[in-house]
C-alpha cells in the first residue's frame, strides 16, 4: 500500500468516526434550540392544560423557548399525524391522549399514522377520571334522578362529548350501557366546544376531564352528578362516584402522555423522560393537577409502550361491544 493510499484511506476512516460522533455530540447537547409542543385538540380543554404546563417546565428547566401548537380537527388525528411525521431529533413532542392512540384504530377505516408504531413513547403524564355534569336547565340533581330522567325521555338527553370515538365519548357510551338508558351522543372537535354548547345549554349534559369542568361546577354554571373513578377525587370531594351513585363496579377514565416520533435517539428520549419524570415529582405540579382532577403517574418509556398496546386492545372490544363508528 502507498503511502497516498493509506492517507486516503485514513481520511475516510476518520471521516466516517466523525460522521458517527456528530450525532451523539448533538444528543448530549440536547436542546440546543426550541421545541414545540402538539396538541391535537383546540386550546382550553385538558389536553391544552397539559401541553402547557409541559413546554412551560420545558422552557424554565433547559432555558430554550418550547410552544404549544394546536391542531385540533378528526378526533385527534390531525395531530397526531403531524406530530409522526415531525423530524425525529426530540424537537417536536406531541401530548398523546388515549382517544387517538388507542380508541381511533379501531373506529376510523384508514389512518395516517399507527399510534402503536409512529410514535417513540417517552412518559405518561396523568390519569384523568370523567366527570359527569349537567346544565342547571336539567331537573336532576344528583346521578340517580339523571338515569331516571333518561330512562323516562329515552333519546331525549343529550350528553356532549370531544369528538366521536373518543375516550370521553365511549366513556359517554359506557355509562349509558351500564345504566341501561338511551342517550343522544353529540360530538365536537374537541373537549372545549363542547362544554361552551353545554353552558349555552345547546346539550343537557357532558362526560369529560375533570379540568375541563371543575372551574364551572364551582363557579355553580354546572352541576356536577358524579366521578367515573373507584373513589372521590381531591377537587371535587363532596362529588360521588358512578359506583355510589347506583352503577356498583364502574369505573372509566383516560390518560395523558408524551410522544416522539418514531427513531427518535434513545438519549434524546431518556432526557425528556427523566425531566418530565421531575416535573411531576414536584410538589406544587402534583397539587396544581390534583386540584384539576387529575392523577399524576409517570414511567419508563417501555412501560408506557406497553399501556399503548394494551389499551388498543381494550377499546378494540369495547368499540366492537358498543358498535361505535365514525359518521
Amino acid at each position: 500500500m502507498t503511502f497516498y493510499s493509506f492517507s486516503r484511506l485514513l481520511g475516510v476512516t476518520l471521516a466516517c468516526a466523525a460522521s458517527l460522533l456528530v450525532p451523539a455530540l448533538a444528543q448530549t447537547d440536547f436542546p440546543a434550540k426550541g421545541l414545540r409542543v402538539i396538541v391535537p385538540f383546540p386550546p382550553g380543554g385538558a389536553s391544552d392544560t397539559l401541553g402547557r404546563m409541559v413546554a412551560q417546565h420545558l422552557s424554565t428547566a433547559w432555558g430554550q423557548p418550547a410552544i404549544v401548537e394546536n391542531r385540533p380537527g378528526a378526533g385527534g388525528n390531525i395531530g397526531a399525524e403531524a406530530g409522526a411525521k415531525a423530524p425525529a431529533d426530540g424537537y417536536t413532542l406531541t401530548l398523546a391522549a388515549a382517544g387517538f392512540m388507542a380508541v381511533n384504530p379501531s373506529i376510523y377505516p384508514k389512518l395516517n399514522y399507527d399510534s402503536a408504531t409512529d410514535f417513540q413513547p417517552v412518559a405518561l403524564l396523568v390519569r384523568a377520571p370523567l366527570l359527569l355534569v349537567v346544565h342547571p336547565k336539567v331537573a336532576a340533581q344528583n346521578a340517580r334522578e339523571f338515569i331516571e330522567l333518561a330512562k323516562r325521555s329515552p333519546g331525549r338527553i343529550t350528553i356532549g362529548n370531544g369528538g366521536t370515538g373518543t375516550a370521553q365519548h365511549l366513556g359517554g357510551v359506557s355509562f349509558g350501557l351500564a345504566a341501561g338508558v338511551d342517550v343522544g351522543h353529540i360530538p365536537y372537535k374537541g373537549s372545549a366546544p363542547a362544554t361552551t354548547d353545554l353552558l349555552g345549554g345547546v346539550v343537557d349534559a357532558q362526560f369529560d376531564n375533570l379540568v375541563t369542568l371543575v372551574p364551572f361546577v364551582k363557579s355553580g354554571k354546572l352541576r356536577a352528578l358524579a366521578v367515573s373513578s373507584t373513589q372521590r377525587v381531591a377537587a371535587l370531594p363532596e362529588v360521588p362516584t358512578l359506583a355510589e351513585a347506583g352503577l356498583p363496579g364502574f369505573e372509566d377514565g383516560t390518560w395523558y402522555g408524551i410522544v416522539a416520533p418514531r427513531n427518535t435517539p434513545k438519549a434524546v428520549v431518556d432526557k425528556l423522560n427523566a425531566e418530565l419524570l421531575r416535573m411531576l415529582s414536584q410538589p406544587d405540579i402534583k397539587e396544581k393537577l390534583l386540584s384539576m382532577g387529575l392523577q399524576p403517574a409517570g414511567n419508563s418509556p417501555a412501560e408506557f409502550g406497553a399501556l399503548i398496546r394494551s389499551e388498543i386492545g381494550k377499546y378494540r372490544t369495547i368499540v366492537k361491544t358498543a358498535n361505535v363508528k365514525i359518521d
